[in-house]
């Protein structure tokens, strides 16, 4: 009667989503100030104002009609040239507005794409630590997902897994830098050999392989770090890009599909995507909130409050005795748990009030995550609960 897949899908519990309605709970009942709630990666800082100022400026100043009807289903032409213009301006002319799909955030950007890309039986090669609905993206178009570990120590792409994982049913590679959940940058060294590789393989194995570029994180990298743009390497890349962290509305859903110009089969991989978002329902975003982000599609939301959290809690942990994967950028930290489950410790940190996610389903069970986009003073207050767990399981 129903699609099996799709219905363990709906019954999967997710455990980010459970947890932080765990944490609300607590705060109903014993104040939000004795909870310490890392659980969730929802931006803390408030829009830049250029986000309320055009919002206030169209819908004072243009037509009603206009900014609430629908629009094209990729998107409003003027926002699709202006993200273009954008991306040419910043890393080189790679891609025109043909090539622009206006999706539902990041994730609308990796469904679509994945569900053109992809037949069943085709390969998704997927790093750990992984965005967990990077297999559900997969499996429910048939897929398979094929895991391949990075470097223990430093999260960075092993190559030679990689290199080994690539079969004639590879069809599509998932990149997500900065990463989500561990904060890593994935090195323009490891970039180039892992694109080499993909290179290799393509003549091997006589057809293309797509490397999906997930984006939403882009923006936040600190300390100077680079983050290699992967059309620079590689001209079968499709970037999936999200203003949710950018600008700090990941309520709006906003964010974008980009082709480059010089892939293979361009045209069919535009088609095939707008295909795809037909197929989806993934068409017509919001109107007004297109017209906002054309007007702030450079705009960025204030980075140096995420790196001031970064840098204190790192250091509060670190000095406890809790070792910790440095993150060059988004708004996360993973932290090798001091026991072998991260799911019983985090289990435990709920004595204390700490609300972290354990790695399990982000392939990654020995570590845990710290979403470190909360208020400063949530950091400040959580650390002497992490001192009190860090004496009762012996670390300190």
């Amino acid at each position: 009667m129903f699609s099996k897949t799709i219905l363990d899908f709906g019954r999967k519990p997710n455990v980010i989503r459970d947890l932080s309605a765990y944490a609300g709970a607590r705060k109903a009942e014993i104040g939000p100030e004795n909870v310490f709630d890392f659980s969730i990666g929802s931006p803390n800082v408030p829009p830049p104002p250029q986000v309320h100022e055009a919002m206030l400026e169209l819908l004072t100043h243009a037509d009603p009609v206009a900014i609430h009807s629908y629009t094209p289903a990729p998107g409003l032409l003027s926002l699709r040239r202006a993200i273009a213009a954008s991306i040419c301006r910043r890393f080189g002319a790679h891609v025109d507005e043909t090539g622009i799909y206006v999706t539902a955030g990041a994730s609308g950007a990796i469904a679509m794409a994945l569900k053109g890309l992809t037949n069943p039986g085709d390969e998704v090669v997927i790093f750990t630590p992984h965005y967990m609905e990077y297999l559900i993206y997969t499996e429910a178009y048939g897929a398979v997902p094929v895991i391949v570990k990075t470097d223990p120590d430093t999260f960075q792409i092993d190559v030679p897994a990689f290199e080994a994982a690539l079969t004639e049913k590879t069809r599509v590679v998932i990149l997500n830098s900065p990463n989500n959940p561990s904060g890593v940058i994935y090195t323009a060294q490891r970039i180039r050999a892992l694109t080499d590789a993909m290179k290799a393989a393509e003549k091997r194995f006589g057809h293309p392989i797509y490397l999906l570029s997930d984006e939403p994180y882009r923006e936040l990298a600190y300390d100077g770090v680079e983050v290699p743009y992967l059309m620079d390497y590689y001209d079968d890349t499709l970037v999936c890009y999200s203003y949710s962290k950018t600008l700090s509305i990941p309520g709006e859903r906003m964010g974008y599909l980009a082709v480059c110009r010089r892939c293979a089969a361009y045209e069919d991989v535009v088609d095939v995507c707008a295909g795809a978002a037909r197929a989806l329902g993934h068409i017509c975003t919001s109107n007004l909130y297109q017209r906002v982000i054309e007007r702030c599609v450079d705009v960025v939301a204030d980075v140096d409050y995420y790196k001031r959290n970064r840098d204190v809690l790192v250091k509060g942990l670190e000095d406890l005795g809790f070792t910790c994967v440095h993150p060059d950028g988004a708004f996360y930290l993973f932290m090798k748990s001091p026991w072998p489950d991260s799911m019983a410790f985090c289990e435990k940190a709920k004595a204390y009030e700490l609300m972290v996610v354990p790695g399990h389903d982000f392939g990654v069970p020995e570590y845990l995550r710290v979403s470190y986009c909360v208020d400063h003073d949530t950091i400040l207050r959580a650390l002497p609960a992490f001192a009190r767990l860090a004496e009762d399981i012996g670390l300190a």
